[in-house]
């Protein structure tokens, strides 16, 4: 369980609230807006309503004793950047800073965020690689190069077994787990046997894993 510190109670920051409430962190939530503050109380342990751009209210909340601090931040690019300087003035371990622009990401790190999330340039990446192909069935962004697919097996490799397709020597690609019947099998050998309907975890580069899947 970690204490989290989230500023900025839009639909995003609410979101997030909600998903770690879920996962049983302890949450601290600030924003200046009265009405997003209540909305978000049946997800945190606690709630101010204040001005985060404001050195002496960010004081009082005890910024070291978080262990992550959410700037997640909408509609004010500068109230975001001056919150993001604070927060790592006032001794933030680790501050993760919302950017709805590409040239406000590289401010924001210059800035003091340790990390900088874009959530509709990562989910239209997303969006754009899971739909625009039938046979993949779920994407995961590891790093810039590297990603983790969830693919449906192609027809020609039905009946062959994981050692004999050899596609990390190939590909210099990783099966992680093959699906049957919704259940995911980690223990994979080269004996393991791929079912016409079973489903693959894999895990490489973006260019090796559209060569080998014809993405």
């Amino acid at each position: 369980m970690k204490n989290v510190l989230i500023i900025g109670l839009g639909r995003f920051g609410r979101h997030i609230a909600m998903q770690l409430n879920q996962l049983g962190h302890e949450i601290m939530a600030v924003d200046w807006n009265e009405e997003r503050v209540d909305k978000v109380l049946p997800f945190v342990t606690n709630a101010q309503i204040g001005d985060s751009t404001n050195a002496e209210f960010l004081q009082s909340l005890g910024i070291g004793n978080y262990d992550i601090c959410f700037v997640t931040i909408g509609g004010s690019f500068q109230n975001s950047l001056e919150t993001t300087s604070l927060l790592k003035e006032l001794g933030a371990k680790l501050v993760i800073s919302r950017a709805e622009r590409d040239v406000q990401e590289k401010f924001l790190l210059r800035n003091g965020a340790d990390k900088v999330v874009y959530p509709e340039k990562q989910v239209a990446k997303w969006a754009s690689i899971r739909y625009t192909d039938d046979h993949i069935l779920d994407y995961m962004e590891v790093d810039a190069s590297h990603a983790i697919f969830e693919v449906e097996v192609p027809e020609e490799w039905t009946g062959k077994t994981v050692g004999g397709l050899d596609i990390r020597k190939r590909y210099n690609i990783n099966i992680l787990a093959v699906k049957n019947e919704g259940e995911f099998n980690i223990a994979i050998s080269p004996d393991t046997y791929l079912e016409e309907n079973s489903k693959l975890l894999v895990l490489g580069e973006y260019r090796a894993l559209q060569k080998c899947f014809r993405i």
